[in-house]
């Protein structure tokens, strides 16, 4: 049986409001989530209760704005979802954007339709798309959601 990849056309941005990252304070595994029409962005840990709140105002590229950014991006913590991949990096902001990662690589038949030339998938690098990196990548995704 042929395992089946129906591309839904999902933006990266559709996984940015919640990231998981490293605590700043226990270095376990904290959660970054992001509330646009607040201007708020929040940063917790279960394991050790640190907890920080920030403005979404911020510079970029000079500019001062509420820009909608990754949620861990407000707070500067490196992602929790990340391993080296030749010389590259896997990474995810959470579990839903690792499954859907998962399913892409794992599949046998990639369907796509009605691309927009803005969807993850498209923006992805090459070595996620190709067959020859599929066992390894996997291996991959594995020891990501392990760490879950």
């Amino acid at each position: 049986m042929q395992n089946r990849f129906q591309d839904q056309n999902k933006r990266l941005s559709e996984f940015q409001k919640e990231v998981w990252v490293h605590c700043p304070q226990c270095n376990k595994k904290a959660i970054a989530k992001v509330d646009y029409e607040q201007k708020d962005a929040r940063l917790f840990c279960d394991h050790c209760g640190y907890h920080k709140q920030k403005s979404t105002e911020t510079k970029v590229m000079g500019i001062k704005g509420n820009w909608e950014l990754a949620a861990g991006s407000y707070f500067g913590a490196p992602l929790w979802l990340e391993y080296p991949f030749k010389n590259d990096v896997v990474w995810a902001y959470n579990g839903d954007h690792l499954e859907y990662l998962e399913n892409y690589i794992s599949a046998n038949l990639r369907e796509h339709k009605d691309r927009t030339h803005y969807t993850l998938l498209e923006k992805l690098p090459k070595f996620y798309h190709e067959a020859k990196n599929r066992n390894a990548l996997l291996k991959v995704i594995a020891k990501l959601k392990n760490k879950v």
